[in-house]
């Protein structure tokens, strides 16, 4: 059974930085597409940034563009997520997920098969 682990969430003013860890034990993440997603509440759930494990490829929602970055250890089986000049508006419950193909890469959260439980960001003005 795959799990995965969220940690680092918190609160945070604005203008502030926090990063997400998401442990993976037991699978290769180079096997698969790995993905940052967040849901707000009374809103569904969105991709926030996805990377390609054939070639590295990174993608991000334009909201997050230049202040996210999607990151990988394979040695600790772990993804990370670093979010920078972070605004009210990026509160939310993040989760990582894994899914697809080495060669997959999507925001979108059908292409997905295994989720972590959440980490909560709050973002105070």
């Amino acid at each position: 059974e795959v799990q995965l682990v969220e940690s680092g969430g918190g609160l945070v003013q604005a203008g502030g930085s926090l990063r997400l860890s998401c442990a993976a034990p037991g699978i290769r993440l180079d096997d698969y597409a790995i993905g940052w997603f967040r849901q707000a509440p009374g809103k569904d759930r969105e991709g926030v940034s996805c990377r390609r494990s054939y070639d590295g490829r990174r993608d991000y929602a334009d909201s997050v563009k230049g202040r996210f970055t999607i990151s990988t250890n394979n040695a600790k089986n772990t993804v990370y997520l670093q979010m920078n000049s972070l605004k009210p508006e990026d509160t939310a419950v993040y989760y990582c997920a894994v899914g697809g193909t080495r060669w997959s890469r999507s925001l979108n959260t059908f292409e997905y098969n295994y989720w972590g439980q959440g980490t909560q960001v709050t973002v105070s003005s």
